[in-house]
């Protein structure tokens, strides 16, 4: 599943191709999209904004004609977490890909890399065509609708943004006093953006336990964990390959994450991997640095 990082490069690619660009065709396989398209027509909007919202993508669009009608530059006040600028006629197309969506950007004409009928959602514009491959959520909503949303309105400050509140973070995440920190640290309600990958390398670079509880760190320990991820989410927003350690050899990227019983680099003890929570999401470990016991 993609994390905070790659949405936040994703939107920043559909930003340089679609903002303020018009669609002057909109497709989609879908047929809820398709009878919302019926009534509210997406071609003919411009695109006003492509935001990452955690592991969501936001893609917001405005009416060309609402000029005609100044009550309707009205605007519906911001709502955390969706901090946008949202126009009453606005359509909102969210998308969240998980593990097997995608957004492909080409020229009109140029051949795709995927076939059609894993194509979710097209959008034409006069330069760009932007698709959106096999991404188990697409909904299309009006403003109101997306300041509504039942998931999106619960999400946790977002590690990546320059706005995020790491004290909100930490109280969020006290909510998860009786869960393993390894679980609750992704827990999106908590603190959005952060996954699989960034939870075992988080976790590692501050040598914490993973399985152990949340009631059992202290603020200080809270406080140095919900740091490390906005810094190491912030040094990945422009990066092609994600990297959390920095040597000279550029093949070892990583602490933790996927090196099961390969040498810690830290203390040589050989890495280690458990399933946590109720999706068995993998977590790597040092069982040394990290202090765990054996099970």
């Amino acid at each position: 599943m993609p994390e905070g990082d790659t949405l936040f490069r994703i939107a920043s690619t559909l930003r340089k191709a679609l903002l303020g660009r018009t669609l002057i065709r909109f497709e989609s396989q879908l047929p809820e999209i398709r009878e919302i398209d019926s009534r509210m027509p997406v071609a003919g909007r411009a695109i006003e904004a492509v935001e990452p919202l955690g592991k969501n993508l936001l893609i917001v669009l405005r009416r060309l004609d609402v000029a005609d009608d100044p009550t309707l530059h009205e605007s519906l006040p911001k709502r955390e977490p969706i901090n946008l600028d949202l126009l009453r006629t606005d359509l909102v197309l969210h998308t969240h890909l998980r593990m097997t969506g995608s957004w492909h950007i080409y020229r009109p004409g140029e051949r795709w890399q995927k076939p059609e009928n894993y194509a979710k959602v097209v959008l034409h514009t006069d330069a760009y065509i932007a698709i959106c491959f096999s991404a188990p959520v697409v909904e299309l909503m009006t403003a109101r609708e997306t300041q509504r949303h039942p998931h999106l309105t619960k999400l946790g400050p977002d590690a990546i943004s320059d706005e995020f509140d790491p004290l909100e973070a930490r109280r969020r995440l006290r909510q998860y006093a009786d869960m393993p920190i390894g679980v609750a640290i992704m827990k999106q309600s908590a603190m959005a953006g952060v996954g699989n990958i960034y939870k075992s390398e988080v976790l590692f670079i501050r040598r914490i336990n993973p399985f152990g509880l949340v009631r059992e760190l202290d603020d200080a320990t809270l406080d140095g964990l919900i740091e490390e991820s906005h810094k190491l989410l912030q040094q990945n927003r422009g990066r092609g390959e994600r990297q959390t350690r920095f040597a000279l050899n550029s093949s070892q990227r990583l602490w933790a994450y996927g090196r099961l019983n390969e040498p810690c680099h830290v203390c040589g003890t050989k890495m280690l991997m458990r399933r946590q929570g109720l999706e068995g999401r993998t977590t790597y470990y040092c069982p040394q640095c990290q202090n765990t016991p054996k099970f």
